[in-house]
């Protein structure tokens, strides 16, 4: 599948290992730094979404997303993401995540403002509890050389999920991330602890990316 992704801020903070080892499945382990398991929520722009045999179609291709997520290691040492949730405002996209890459999609409402070196998020997922979060996000400087930590958090090119007792494993291929500087301005979410963390402490880690082009490949069975 090819996309684009755009307008990403990347939100994080750190977790206890053993908070976030039952939700992961027992074949892959938490990638960790620093002794501690990193979460993410993660809101973007997804555009131009379509196979490559197939014409962009511009209401079902360009639509918003929100994820959280962790970060995991295979068998065979390779590292990836594990989402908890993905929401996403376009209820075929759902529907056809869900069916292809057995990964947890959910229908919600998002929204996405940008002005100047500021944007700003929101989101309510559509169930019965309505798991919601609003955020605004200052923008600073282009990052020239990100830092180990920073590739750690954001650079992951591949992806993991489960269905009916089996590993799979699709793989994610973009350019580096034009990473910059952010700051939290204000933040409300419940989106974290839906997926059965404990709430997070302390101000997220914040970066921004405006945009990479993307190839996703359709998910096997890790053997």
């Amino acid at each position: 599948m090819l996309q684009v992704w755009r307008d990403l801020t990347f939100l994080h903070w750190p977790y206890s290992p053993d908070a976030v080892r039952a939700l992961v499945p027992r074949e892959l382990e938490l990638d960790l730094w620093d002794h501690a398991a990193w979460v993410g929520l993660v809101p973007f722009a997804i555009e131009g979404l379509t196979h490559p045999s197939m014409p962009v179609i511009p209401w079902l291709s360009n639509f918003l997303e929100t994820n959280v997520r962790t970060y995991v290691v295979d068998r065979h040492g390779r590292r990836g993401v594990w989402f908890f949730s993905l929401d996403a405002a376009r209820l075929a996209a759902v529907i056809g995540a869900r069916s292809a890459y057995a990964l947890p999609y959910y229908w919600a409402g998002l929204l996405l403002e940008r002005e100047g070196s500021e944007i700003r998020y929101r989101g309510r997922r559509v169930s019965p509890r309505h798991p919601e979060y609003a955020a605004q996000v200052g923008i600073g400087e282009r990052i020239a050389s990100p830092s180990e930590f920073e590739v750690f958090l954001t650079a992951r090119f591949r992806l993991y999920a489960h269905r009916w007792g089996k590993l799979l494993l699709a793989n994610v291929e973009h350019p580096p991330w034009p990473l910059r500087q952010a700051r939290v301005i204000s933040l409300q979410q419940n989106l974290v602890q839906a997926s059965g963390l404990p709430s997070p402490v302390g101000e997220a880690i914040a970066h921004f990316a405006e945009g990479v082009e993307v190839k996703a490949s359709w998910p096997e069975v890790v053997g």
